[in-house]
């Protein structure tokens, strides 16, 4: 939570000084300085495209995996038995998710007007499911099997991993750490934000923080009222939280938590295609993408529909676990990147901004950096030992090809097409809060 926190503090400087869409591709490029603006503009932009692509898909998977372990609850006979060696089984999943992804995409054709009452029912949701969990769940489990002791919850470990001690305990890292990510979201629809250089900035700390502290109680609550650890792991459910409601509430009382639960899923990812969507436009509309001419274009109602794209999700556990990763991975390497440029490129530079961390500026980009990098670390390792065909971490590999596809964009794409030297100039004057001496604006051409 420290580390993020001061992550999401150096993301809400540069963002308060350049509150653009598509933010954080452009937030590298600037950070960079004007020599190495460009490539890293690229790098960045096709990173972040990436990781809110498979966020999506993610969460739609997630929110698949509670509706279908109520057949675990059940005990409803599927054909050929609830695995991931079973085809039918995965064609089930993949059908489920599917359908919440199209589901969560109908939600963003909505009339734009509608957009305000969608992210409060969303937060009122996620909030009923946290105050449940908080004082029905305790309550449950207290009259049911009983709380783990204190002794337990802080002291004992479990290594389900086969990795050395030392790092089954870094393991941890890999959820706790990609839960909190994607706050820079509030950034990638700054052009429709008003005041944005102040209320972007404070979208991305306050989401932060509020992911951090509700996490925290909420992982310290589940972690006392999850029966014996050996019990706990013998659900065999996609998603055992549903079993766990079923085991302390009774099976009635747990779809109930599983529709709430669901339902929050289903608005969190529509909020995610929304920021992902403004993302994705953005860096088409600069000319990055394949098919940039497509997907960037606007409909009549002057919204970028056609850059909520659709994302098929492979059914497997060990694909799953490597799409949160590849998600997560692009995210947390431009973190530490933007990090990184600010402290060796333009560490005195966004003056301007009304996050500006002065003194101590350098400290938190330098740890940003580690923090980030220890993260990225733990989510390109493998998850199991000893490393099979089955259990492959595909992340390195995603993140890898990425890269290279953004490097031979870069080398391929005439620097007068896009992010020309003189709108590098232009929006790093603007950042500085000096205004241009003709009067042009800090955005590329395309952007105003």
């Amino acid at each position: 939570m420290f580390f993020m926190f001061i992550t999401a503090a150096v993301l809400a400087e540069i963002c308060s000084a350049l509150p653009l869409s598509g933010s954080i591709y452009i937030w590298a490029a600037e950070s960079a300085g004007p020599k190495y603006a460009r490539f890293f503009g690229f790098l960045v932009a096709w990173w972040s495209t990436t990781a809110w692509m498979t966020f999506t898909a993610g969460n739609c998977q997630a929110t698949a995996n509670y509706i279908v372990s109520q057949l675990a609850v059940w005990e409803v006979d599927f054909p050929g038995g609830v695995g991931n060696d079973n085809v039918k089984w995965r064609t089930f999943v993949w059908g489920v998710s599917e359908a919440m992804l199209i589901l969560s995409i109908a939600i963003n054709y909505l009339p734009s007007k509608w957009y305000k009452a969608v992210f409060r029912l969303s937060l009122f949701i996620i909030m009923l499911d946290f105050f449940l969990c908080l004082i029905w769940l305790p309550i449950a489990v207290h009259n049911t099997y009983g709380f783990r002791s204190a002794k337990d919850v802080f002291t004992l470990t479990y290594n389900g991993t086969g990795a050395p001690a030392g790092w089954n305990w870094i393991l941890s890292f890999l959820f706790t750490a990609g839960t909190l990510t994607g706050f820079d979201a509030s950034g990638h629809i700054a052009e429709e934000t008003k005041n944005a250089s102040v209320v972007a900035g404070r979208g991305i700390l306050s989401s932060a923080i509020a992911t951090g502290v509700l996490g925290f109680v909420t992982t310290i609550l589940f972690l006392f009222c999850i029966p014996d650890l050996d019990a706990f792991f013998a659900l065999d459910a996609p998603q055992p939280f549903v079993q766990l409601y079923a085991l302390a509430l009774g099976k009635g009382p747990s779809i109930f938590m599983t529709i709430i639960a669901s339902l929050g899923l289903i608005m969190n990812t529509s909020i995610a295609v929304v920021a992902s969507s403004r993302l994705v436009y953005a860096v088409a509309r600069d000319g990055v993408l394949p098919l940039s001419g497509w997907i960037g274009k606007v409909n009549a109602m002057d919204s970028q529909k056609r850059a909520a794209l659709l994302c098929t999700i492979i059914p497997s556990q060990v694909a799953f676990t490597s799409l949160i990763s590849a998600g997560g991975v692009p995210t947390i390497a431009a973190y530490g990147l933007i990090a990184l440029l600010r402290l060796t490129q333009t560490p005195h530079s966004f003056k301007a901004s009304y996050f500006y961390l002065g003194r101590w500026a350098q400290p938190m980009y330098l740890s940003t950096v580690l923090f980030n990098g220890l993260v990225f670390c733990v989510m390109i390792s493998p998850f199991f030992f000893p490393v099979t065909a089955d259990t492959f971490n595909f992340a390195p590999v995603i993140f890898g090809s990425v890269t290279i596809f953004a490097i031979l964009t870069w080398y391929f794409t005439p620097p007068h097409k896009w992010l020309r030297q003189e709108q590098i100039e232009q929006a790093m004057r603007t950042a500085e809060g000096h205004p241009d001496p003709v009067g042009n604006s800090a955005v590329p051409e395309h952007e105003e």
